[in-house]
This record gives C-alpha cells, structure tokens and sequence, in this order.
C-alpha cells in the first residue's frame, strides 16, 4: 500500500498569532513556524501503518513557499521515505490545494491519502472533504483509530453522539483527530538521514492546475478583549443584567 501525507506549514501552536498593523493578514515574518499538528498525527499514523508491513511506501507533500520543505523534512525524519514540494509563494486556499492534491494522486497512484482534518491557522476542515469529492473516493473523516480489515480499512469516527466506525474500499481518504495518536519525536541519527532523502520540486502550472483565489480577504482583525466579571448582590440583579444588559433572556 502506497501513502500520500500531504503537510502544511503553519504558525507554531506555542506562538502567540499576532494581526499585521494594516490588517491585511496575520504576521508571519520572524514568527516560528512549525508542521499542523493535525499532519504531523497523519504522518506519524502513516510510519505505523508502515512499521506494521501494511504500507510499503510513504510520500510527504506540502503545497506553498519554499520554506515548506522543512516541514516535508520534518516529515522525512519521522519516517516518510520521500517528499514532494508543490512550491508556490502565492495563496492557496483549500479548493486549490484540493486540486493540487488531486493532480499528485493522478500522478503516484496511492492507495490512501491521510491528512489532518484542519490546520490550526485558519480552521477550514475543508481540504481532505474537497479531495474525496474531488477523487470520487470513500473518505473517513475525524478518524480517530484505524485498522486494516477485509483488504480495505475499519475507521473509528469521532462524532457529537460518540464514536462512528465505518468500513473504506481503498483508495481512500482518512483525515486523522487528536486522538489518533501521539507523534513521535525525530532523533537525531533520522534528521541526518532525512537530509538525504529525495524531495522532488513542482510548480501548479506543471500539474496544469490553477490556484487563482476565488477569495479576497477585506480585513484581519483581533478579537474584542473580553470584559471582566461582575458580582452581583442578589438573583434579582442578575436576571435584570442578563435581561438588560447581555440581552441573552
């Protein structure tokens, strides 16, 4: 089995996100980036699925600037055997990437594409969902166990009333929770031997995609800061303020 993990690079979740002076977007230079932390349970999942002789081949791509290749070596050094930078300096949104994403499978023909199922920047759940549309594939999305079962894979969902489990034909998408697992920490002796790992360097135009947005962002701005608590002196008082006040009854 064949495995594509697609990866993003994101603003580290340890990093305080801060709004650019002219509202344009979130400030990024001299920020720490690091890999969603969503992708980083896909790839981990993926080395175990190796580990355990189910997979036979992992490729780790990122979609964006050039920087993004040493997210796809952070994917190198957990275990991926080689990555794919689609490079573009430009935005992607979601559709785009999709599509991007699309044209890769067209082009390695994996067996299973397994994604985090959002990435922390800007919360949009919406590429794994767009790819399986996009593909005509099963997809199993929130996953948070998977187990190979009758040639394809049982997939346990996280959902509001509990736990979902649904049996995926191959080829497939999964997009993996928090609770999937933990991933594991790069040693040394791996990230010296993910520098020698092949990473091959595309552009959209050469996967004949076009990754114009259909978005345009008006204006960034920071939440209002919250208010600090009152104390009231009786349940009179509080049901006028939430009456009169909060208008919530």
């Amino acid at each position: 089995m064949k495995l594509l993990v697609p990866v993003k690079r994101v603003v580290d979740y340890n990093v305080k996100v801060r709004v650019k002076a002219d509202g344009t977007g979130v400030e990024t230079a001299n920020v720490k980036m690091s890999m969603n932390p969503f992708d980083e349970i896909g790839v981990e999942e993926a080395v175990r699925l190796k580990e355990k002789g189910i997979a036979t081949e992992i490729v780790a791509v990122s979609c964006g600037p050039a920087a993004c290749a040493e997210q796809i070596r952070t994917a190198l050094a957990m275990g991926a055997d080689r990555g794919i930078l689609v490079e573009h300096d430009g935005v992607l949104e979601p559709l785009a990437v999709a599509k991007l994403l699309k044209a890769l499978v067209a082009k390695e023909s994996p067996d299973l594409v397994i994604l985090g199922k959002q990435a922390i920047d800007d919360d949009m759940n919406a590429t794994g969902q767009m790819l399986a549309a996009l593909l005509g594939w099963a997809q199993g999305t929130y996953a948070s166990k998977i187990e190979p079962a009758d040639g394809g894979l049982l997939v346990t969902r996280e959902v509001d009333g509990g736990l979902e489990r649904i049996q995926l034909k191959l080829p497939a998408i999964v997009t993996t929770d928090l609770r999937l697992n933990e991933p594991r920490y790069a040693s040394l002796p791996n990230i010296m031997k993910a520098r020698k790992k092949p990473i091959e360097n595309v552009k959209p135009a050469d996967l004949g995609v076009d990754v114009t947005p259909r978005l345009t962002v008006l204006k960034v701005a920071e939440p209002p800061t919250r208010q600090a608590g009152k104390k009231v002196a009786s349940v009179a008082e509080l049901v006028d303020k939430l009456r009169n006040e909060a208008k919530v009854i």
